[in-house]
């Protein structure tokens, strides 16, 4: 008896979600509604479908444009600023550099600045190589008109991704020189690492204490950091893999948990992203399945 086609590619389901997302919870509802609307098909029905992949992928798409929707009204609202849910990834996801930097945080902050159909389709062409055809398909365009919405988001992202030209290892270092500054309070370690330009944001949902603003440059962000070791105690202090990249958790009994990561651009950090939401941060203790 052969596997469910829905069951083989879930992972890839999921992925195409988060991606168009930036939220697991409702990547996951929305994997479960293609899941319920797969199901309901009768078994001939399924039979017919030549191309299980294509098919899925296209129901998954069209249900997460739909909540993508409804997701903009909502953090409209939303109380200082926005981050993408983190997912523990596997030390692999960062083998494969390209998946890697599409599932990264900064990248996902990046294509939250997309329109939903571009963001679809940005996804669909840039990160699982989906035929302009299928993608037309799947978000109910013509083929010509997603060759234009495709270069267009193209060249929004290409203005707004960082160059993280250094490698892997060049990166973990200086994210490891950041965090031993950051926990002895070094303001000149820290002053070392951080690019002029840097900013930090933090996301707290109204739930947890974050600030509401990005801080930037450097001497204000170190300004902000350098107390950290004055401010919190009892830390436990551990890194993790966070959406492709090396990152840090941070749990203490006065102010929860807290997930950090960076981007490190020519050797210098110029973002900081600070996860305090607690409802975002439900999903670090189980390692999540991404693919392309």
């Amino acid at each position: 008896m052969s596997r469910d086609p829905f069951l083989t590619h879930r992972s890839l389901l999921f992925t195409v979600a988060y991606e168009m997302l930036g939220s697991a919870a409702d990547a996951e509802d929305v994997v479960q509604e293609t899941w319920l609307r797969w199901a309901n098909l009768a078994d001939d029905g399924q039979a017919e479908v030549r191309n299980p992949r294509a098919y899925l992928v296209r129901m998954v798409t069209r249900q997460a444009l739909n909540r993508l929707r409804t997701l903009a009204r909502r953090r409209e609202d939303y109380v200082g600023e926005w981050l993408p849910e983190p997912l523990l990834t596997s030390p692999d996801v960062a083998e494969d550099v390209e998946f890697a930097e599409s599932v990264s945080i900064a990248m996902l902050t990046v294509l939250e600045t997309l329109t939903p159909t571009e963001r679809a389709v940005f996804v669909l062409r840039e990160v699982f190589d989906v035929p302009y055809e299928e993608i037309a398909q799947a978000v109910g365009k013509g083929t010509a008109n997603v060759r234009q919405v495709a270069h267009r988001a193209r060249e929004h992202v290409a203005a707004r991704r960082p160059r993280m030209q250094v490698g892997r290892v060049e990166q973990d270092q200086v994210f490891e020189r950041f965090m031993t500054a950051v926990t002895t309070g070094d303001v000149q370690g820290l002053m070392d690492v951080l690019a002029p330009d840097v900013v930090l944001v933090a996301d707290g949902g109204g739930v947890a204490q974050a600030v509401r603003h990005p801080v930037e440059g450097a001497g204000r962000v170190t300004a902000f950091l350098s107390v950290f070791p004055r401010v919190v105690t009892e830390a436990q202090i551990g890194t993790i893999w966070l959406n492709g990249a090396l990152a840090v958790r941070i749990d203490t009994p006065k102010f929860g948990t807290t997930v950090v990561s960076v981007v490190v651009e020519n050797g210098l950090i110029t973002r900081v992203y600070a996860m305090r939401n607690p409802t975002k941060l439900t999903r670090l203790d189980e390692a999540a399945e991404l693919t392309h």
